[in-house]
């Protein structure tokens, strides 16, 4: 019997303090559930702003408390710092209950981490035993798509005299029917209707593509969860690995797609040892292909049916906020009945407010943000939210305008620039000499080394029995000689390094700094990204680990890209809703919450795009702390291709806010728009005014 096979809290005589003591009702039957030696399936419903995260925390290290093996927990996340958070959390329960010194380190949870990074860790462990070479290198999406570009042009794809799928859309269609495990023809009548003529020369591309990653020795994002998913499908590896994990916890599991869904069911077919945390009515990433049923069916995949525990209680926002989401989550047609309530009264119930367009909504935006900073609260404690990323460009002009500093979620996406790529290249390539993609890009970077000259070498490398000699044996132009070799010794070095990590990091920045200051000429501010990546670099025991989590789980965006702006200490927030999830702030503005914007035209083709707009909107309003404003313009731009360009068009309030949700709130207008009120009044001509009429009654 291992020391952790008996229960911590047997093992210290002096009493110590509940380190669940500060739990509620709900999240201590939730933590606590299964305690009597029983280990039934368990889901947990989990409110906006309910203490989701403590409440997983504390069931984790209630059950390392009562025996279970930390290193048989499985946790799984839908990114790295949510695991880091959850690990941290864990431990400080633990040094509570088991009365540890600051210098005393609690059990350690080795198995904690994403989804893709879990997953790669286990086919790496794996590999010989599935067919899979231990030494393959993961794609980015970048290099995916660089992959099929080049495949796609091999096979005269990109000379067709129709327009065929370009290489992002490719790789979309492809993820998409990996992710949801739908058939083709299903995901492009669905997803895709333009691409169907396409289906077989898709169908062939994707071949092309699995070989030329089998030939590379890559696996790429979607790769990850299909081979594990795979690989459980055989029932020796599937008893084998749900043996390995006496407890599995999956947290924000409404985000999961099938495909995750069904590596759950194979590793716990009847439940047992299986916790869930989610919430239906924060399921927003159907375009990523998440998918509700899981969690709205997951009570149902088991007999006798999982239990279902509810948090309700609210810590986030004010009782008048929640009535307001409440009602709008309460009309949707199939959820998990819940009621957030909070302790935190007050009288300042949410605003509906009507503008007359989109100008006079971001210039009321930026009174309303600027009279809040004059009352103490800070730009940065402010957030103005919206459907889509255009939506923001009047509210951004006035800002400009009025020398309000703001920071906008969805910057350059951290490996999508091109020093980092290039470094992280070189890594690969040094890992895995037959990843073709990551050698031609480093290839090119050597002075006088051309497209031409990197296919060659690349081609030998193909070629060869040794992948390494062949690298080395490589002879360039003469007028490339001296700049490959100084590459080619930087590589063997590298090779040499072995498991010094991340001695290797450092022998690659050494010699890709003259090329940083050769090809950018803001090589200092990128500099900063590279030393970023040092830092990073020391939390990793190898160059396998530390690419695989950068690839699966990478930095938000560069630093020249994104981030607080240099010379103000504060600044506004503006966000779409997507990436605000799981965020908060004191004051929130929604834009164009009209028909046409919320829901967006584009996702509301079907009964099922309706309700996740619902919950959308839901997401949104929950963000808020104190204060919130749906904001209604009652016309807005339009920019398509039209007979008539660029236009305005009249909205109409949002379907999702009914008479009964817009009982919930207290109505404002602007000046302009009372004065035209008062104008249809007296002539009913103006369609303004019964836009307004409609919106009132």
């Amino acid at each position: 019997m291992t020391a952790l096979a008996t229960p911590l809290h047997t093992r210290t005589a002096a009493p110590r303090p509940d380190p669940f003591a500060s739990l509620n009702d709900e999240q201590r039957q939730a933590v606590f559930h299964g305690r009597d030696g029983t280990a039934p399936p368990l889901l947990i419903i989990a409110g906006a702003g309910s203490g989701k995260t403590l409440t997983l925390a504390a069931r984790v290290a209630r059950l390392v408390l009562d025996g279970a093996d930390p290193q048989r927990m499985l946790l799984l996340s839908f990114s790295r710092r949510a695991a880091q958070d959850l690990q941290r959390r864990v431990g400080r329960v633990l040094h509570q209950a088991l009365g540890f010194g600051a210098t005393q380190r609690a059990p350690e949870l080795p198995w904690a981490g994403t989804f893709h990074s879990v997953g790669a860790r286990l086919l790496r462990e794996y590999a010989e035993r599935i067919g899979l070479n231990p030494a393959f290198t993961i794609a980015d999406r970048g290099d995916s798509e660089d992959l099929l570009g080049l495949l796609r042009h091999e096979q005269g794809l990109s000379s067709t005299h129709k327009r065929f799928p370009m290489k992002g859309t490719c790789l979309a269609i492809y993820s998409r029917a990996v992710n949801s495990r739908e058939p083709l023809t299903e995901v492009l009548q669905q997803r895709f209707p333009w691409c169907r003529d396409w289906e077989a020369q898709l169908k062939a591309l994707f071949r092309a593509y699995l070989a030329e990653k089998q030939r590379q020795c890559v696996l790429d994002y979607d790769d990850l969860l299909l081979a594990w998913w795979q690989m459980l499908q055989d029932p020796g590896f599937a008893a084998e690995l749900g043996a390995r994990f006496s407890q599995v916890l999956v947290d924000e599991y409404q985000d999961t797609n099938r495909l995750q869904a069904g590596i759950l069911l194979a590793l716990k077919p009847d439940g047992q040892g299986l916790s869930v945390v989610g919430d239906d009515a924060q399921s927003i990433y159907a375009f990523r292909a998440a998918e509700v049923r899981n969690i709205l069916d997951f009570p149902k995949t088991f007999e006798p049916a999982a239990t279902v525990l509810a948090l309700q209680q609210n810590y986030r926002s004010t009782q008048p906020i929640l009535q307001a989401c409440n009602a709008v989550i309460a009309e949707a047609p199939e959820r998990f009945a819940k009621t957030l309530w909070s302790e935190r009264n007050s009288a300042e119930r949410p605003q509906l407010v009507s503008l007359q367009d989109d100008a006079e909504q971001g210039a009321w935006v930026a009174d309303e943000v600027l009279a809040q900073r004059e009352q103490g609260i800070a730009l940065k404690r402010q957030a103005v939210l919206f459907r889509t990323s255009h939506h923001s460009a009047a509210l951004e002009l006035e800002l400009m305008r009025r020398d309000i500093p703001y920071v906008k979620f969805g910057g350059l996406k951290f490996l999508e620039a091109a020093h980092v790529k290039d470094l992280l290249s070189l890594l690969r390539w040094s890992q895995n000499p037959r990843h073709r993609l990551a050698g031609f890009r480093v290839a090119q970077l050597v002075p006088g080394l051309g497209p031409a000259g990197a296919r060659k070498l690349l081609d030998g490398i193909a070629h060869a029995v040794d992948a390494v000699a062949a690298l080395q044996a490589f002879r360039p132009a003469p007028g490339a000689a001296a700049a490959w070799r100084e590459l080619r010794e930087c590589l063997a070095a590298m090779g040499q390094a072995g498991a010094a990590w991340p001695a290797a990091l450092d022998l690659a920045l050494r010699w890709y700094r003259p090329q940083l200051q050769r090809l950018h000429e803001d090589a200092a501010v990128r500099q900063a990204d590279l030393e970023q990546l040092q830092q990073l670099a020391g939390g990793y025991a190898s160059r396998e680990a530390f690419l695989a989590e950068l690839t699966l789980d990478p930095p938000e965006a560069t630093s020249d890209e994104a981030g607080p702006p240099h010379l103000d200490e504060d600044y506004l927030i503006l966000s779409t809703i997507h990436s605000a999830k799981g965020q908060e702030w004191s004051s929130v503005y929604v834009l164009n919450v009209v028909d046409g914007c919320m829901p967006a035209d584009m996702a509301a083709g079907s009964a099922e795009e309706i309700d996740e707009e619902r919950r959308l909107l839901y997401v949104a309003m929950t963000r808020a702390q104190h204060r919130l404003q749906l904001l209604v313009p009652q016309r807005f731009y339009v920019t398509q291709q039209s007979a008539r360009g660029d236009r305005h068009l009249w909205g109409g309030l949002s379907r999702f806010v009914t008479p009964a949700v817009a009982a919930h709130f207290d109505r404002r207008c602007s000046q302009r728009v009372a004065a035209l009120a008062t104008a249809a009044a007296s002539s009913p001509v103006l369609d303004i005014g019964a836009q307004l009429r409609s919106i009132w009654n």
